[in-house]
């Protein structure tokens, strides 16, 4: 990857295309640092660290969490692009947009732009509700507080907004004249932006374990070790989870067109692993994070007593029954999404019509379910790895993070811990999104190094 990087630079078109992108990153990584008027969302981590707020705090590179003006991120965009995806296959008028080419795609993605400006009006206007309902707005910005309170509404609505829909904009401009898909680009550096900081905090708390006794000290260096490993072994294992794929041998009869012979040749149909991506942990992670955000905005929280304080304990990521029931959820989803982004007898069908088969399987509807049933269980390793992926940060926080970390900062830290722990969890899910735009972005720069005849590409 860094010899096709270098080799790309060495192009003047493409290095003045990989400067583009960096030029729009660092307007972004600004614009995350830009604060919001009436606002001090000082306390957000504290009362929101296991809602879904904190899984969009990660996709927003911290802006959420501290209410500047890139806030939504690229939220808005994501599920506007899915609603979009999911319409495409129940409405007929949308499915046949999809097949009309370049034109289509260019109405289909102007719908998407209308649809994200409104899914992000509505949650600029619920975040404002939320920041108003936790005391996180200056007095006189909530309602009630003062005659001028909707002017300040307003504003900050208006803010968010605008910010989402720049964060659009910036996007599609990576896409016109970068290299690289803009949103996922702009994921990328939203995550690679905290890495720094687990860093940091492995040293912090090394140094502070060292500070009181030898012992602490050395738990503390064994912790970032195996922060470290951790991070570098699921690294290794999502490369090579992700360029694995399942080949189906496909062959071509002889046909004679005009005084040429075409076909009888060997080739084959490949699966992916994980053809469904990380959508299916997002799904997951956003569904399962519902009840403890509902809660969370009724005022319940892991300190409530009674009948909902014990409700949102046993929804909480620290219990049992959390990644239990991710993993069945990703499972799910993974199959959905390769349900409506897979057809085995379409598959099936252009083989038929291209002259192929797959050896010893007849061609039609036994070609058909034989894809299928390849495909179910190439999904369900794909669906079992993701799971693993997402559910070991999940289940190292309570087990190995939070009592070492308890005992070198102390019981009366506890804040503080939780703090470190969730800071710590550098999320699979995290890593995956990394790698996966990391090796998309790689093959396009391949392919235009490829378009161009250079040979030190395959030096």
């Amino acid at each position: 990857m860094l010899q096709t990087l270098r080799n790309a630079w060495k192009l003047p078109d493409v290095r003045r295309k990989l400067i583009y992108v960096i030029v729009i990153l660092l307007l972004y990584r600004i614009g995350t640092v830009i604060p919001v008027p009436y606002i001090n969302a000082t306390n957000f981590d504290a009362t929101f660290g296991d809602t879904i707020f904190a899984y969009m705090d990660t996709l927003s590179g911290g802006s959420l969490s501290s209410a500047t003006l890139f806030a939504l991120g690229i939220s808005p965009y994501i599920t506007a692009s899915i609603v979009m995806q999911l319409l495409a296959v129940a409405i007929p008028a949308l499915e046949r947009l999809s097949k009309e080419g370049e034109e289509g795609k260019k109405k289909i993605n102007n719908i998407t732009r209308y649809v994200t400006v409104a899914l992000a009006i509505i949650t600029a206007i619920g975040y404002y509700m939320l920041l108003a309902n936790n005391g996180m707005l200056i007095k006189g910005a909530a309602k009630g507080e003062s005659s001028y309170w909707f002017l300040y509404a307003v504003v900050i609505v208006v803010a968010f907004c605008a910010g989402a829909a720049l964060v659009m904009w910036l996007g599609e401009k990576i896409n016109e004249n970068g290299i690289g898909n803009g949103i996922s680009l702009i994921l990328f550096a939203n995550i690679i932006q905290s890495l720094p900081s687990v860093f940091i905090r492995l040293y912090e708390t090394a140094v502070a374990g060292f500070g009181q006794s030898a012992g602490l000290g050395i738990l503390g260096l064994v912790l970032a070790l195996l922060v470290i490993c951790a991070l570098l072994a699921m690294t290794v294992f999502d490369v090579f989870v992700t360029g694995s794929e399942r080949r189906i041998p496909v062959q071509y009869a002889k046909r004679v067109v005009g005084r040429k012979m075409y076909g009888g040749q060997n080739s084959n149909l490949p699966i992916q692993l994980n053809m469904s991506g990380v959508m299916p942990v997002i799904f997951a992670s956003s569904i399962i994070s519902l009840p403890a955000t509902i809660m969370t905005l009724c005022g319940v929280t892991a300190k409530s007593k009674g009948f909902w304080g014990g409700f949102y304990r046993f929804m909480s990521p620290t219990g049992w029954f959390y990644p239990v029931i991710l993993v069945v959820l990703i499972i799910a989803f993974a199959y959905f999404y390769i349900t409506i982004s897979f057809n085995p007898v379409e598959v099936s069908n252009n083989l038929k019509k291209n002259g192929g088969m797959i050896p010893g399987i007849r061609q039609g509807r036994p070609t058909a379910e034989y894809i299928a049933k390849i495909l179910s269980k190439i999904t369900l390793l794909g669906a079992l790895f993701l799971s693993i992926i997402a559910v070991l940060p999940t289940i190292a926080n309570p087990l190995v993070l939070t009592p070492i970390l308890t005992a070198i900062w102390g019981e009366g830290n506890t804040a503080l811990v939780q703090t470190l722990a969730s800071s710590l969890t550098f999320g699979g899910t995290s890593i995956l999104i990394v790698i996966g735009v990391a090796l998309e972005t790689a093959r396009e720069l391949e392919a235009q190094l490829t378009m161009r005849n250079y040979k030190g590409f395959l030096s």
